[in-house]
């Protein structure tokens, strides 16, 4: 019997397969578990997107509407007509440009025959481009000296100017430098040691480089200001006198805005030869742009905006206050709405104003809360909407915080 026994269990042993011995319930439970991916921190920019702030992640779709007749009342024209360097006319295709615009029509010509400009254009008809290809047209990059200088009245928009003149003379082997105040002076120093064709730059910092006698400017015959009624206000105007004081005498200033106060013409009489003047101004504003009002007290403003926000098809857009306060303070209420949103006033340390200013140009994010320091030149095609939260302190700062707007023809309400 014993021996059966046996038997029957050894049997029973080689029917029955290999049991492993029960895991560790911690085991089971790090095996159930997928594994975490991380998850950054939460930001405005990621807040959820809504009809007015849109998928924050996702670039903004390319503006397809119809140009108006601010770009296309041309006299048909060709860039080919005005007989310029075959590698300028490379880039100028490349960047995108098909025709001259009508301020581009009208400068062009007139400042490759070497007179002075004083031009009057609308926000967003090319006028950058007007004054770049003549520049880059006369300059000879063979030559080691700084040849032209384009003066702006804000850091942001020299650097969208110094990209501009980079795309169009890609070919032409120029070497571009930006300069403004808040950028470090040692590393601008430095930079002039080597060779530079084109200086843009604010005003303040670009005098300093030529008292220091760093950048020479004896070969210098072309200065630009764009957004020049600002460039002649009274916080600039000395600044920009003593700098043309270190030019040559034959030199040539092209002029551009789109609003001339008075305060311009004593500078046209004292310092600029029989200027060919040019006026695009039958209107004010952009054909492309509608423009809309609400009357509604303070207390209302946000409600408002929130209301606009969930009825506007908005593509990207920048809503301007008065104050560097009212812009942080607002930017948290529509972030704290749900939408999307950057904000960007003067008093930021510089590196953080490029950081806002390029991913919004970017999409990274589809509103922008910002001071009257958005309202010069600044050039983003797909913004579609611009809100004035605050009442404009005069009507020629309504006239560029609008002209943010409708950019190259596009129509979009402000």
């Amino acid at each position: 019997q014993q021996q059966q026994q046996q038997q029957q269990q050894q049997q029973a042993a080689r029917q029955q397969p290999n049991r492993q011995p029960p895991p560790n319930r911690n085991q089971q439970n790090q095996q159930r578990q997928p594994p975490q991916q991380h998850q950054p921190p939460a930001t405005p920019a990621m807040a959820p997107p809504t009809n007015g702030g849109g998928a924050a992640s996702m670039p903004p779709p390319k503006d397809m509407r119809p140009k108006t007749e601010d770009v296309t009342a041309t006299k048909g024209n060709d860039f080919e007509d005005y007989f310029l360097k075959r590698e300028l006319l490379m880039g100028i295709f490349e960047a995108g440009f098909e025709r001259p615009s009508p301020i581009q029509e009208e400068s062009i010509p007139i400042a490759l025959a070497g007179r002075d400009i004083l031009a009057r254009a609308k926000n967003g008809t090319g006028k950058t481009a007007a004054f770049v290809i003549p520049v880059l047209e006369k300059a000879d990059s063979s030559k080691a000296a700084i040849q032209a200088m384009i003066l702006v009245p804000t850091r942001e928009l020299a650097l969208q100017t110094s990209q501009v003149c980079k795309d169009l003379g890609k070919h032409l082997g120029f070497e571009v430098m930006t300069s403004t105040g808040g950028s470090s002076l040692k590393d601008d120093i430095l930079r002039l040691y080597n060779t530079v064709h084109l200086l843009i730059g604010t005003p303040g910092r670009l005098l300093d480089l030529a008292q220091k006698g760093v950048a020479n400017m004896s070969d210098c015959k072309m200065i630009c200001m764009d957004e020049a009624d600002k460039l002649l206000s009274p916080e600039f105007q000395p600044l920009i006198e003593q700098l043309i004081a270190f030019m040559p005498a034959d030199r040539q200033i092209l002029l551009f805005s789109a609003t001339f106060p008075v305060k311009v013409k004593s500078f046209k009489d004292k310092l600029m030869k029989k200027p060919y003047e040019i006026n695009l101004m039958e209107e004010l504003t952009l054909k492309g742009v509608t423009q809309y009002y609400a009357f509604v007290e303070e207390r209302q403003k946000v409600h408002c905006l929130n209301t606009l926000f969930a009825k506007l098809q908005i593509n990207q857009s920048i809503i301007f206050c008065n104050s560097t306060n009212r812009v942080e303070l607002l930017a948290k209420k529509i972030t704290e709405l749900g939408y999307s949103c950057f904000y960007i006033h003067a008093k930021m340390l510089q590196q953080h104003r490029n950081r806002v200013f390029h991913d919004f140009r970017n999409g990274a994010c589809r509103n922008l809360v910002s001071s009257d320091l958005f309202t010069r030149g600044i050039d983003i095609p797909s913004v579609n909407v611009v809100i004035n939260f605050d009442f404009p302190k005069s009507g020629e700062t309504y006239l560029h915080r609008i002209g943010r707007s409708g950019r190259l023809g596009p129509p979009g309400p402000p």
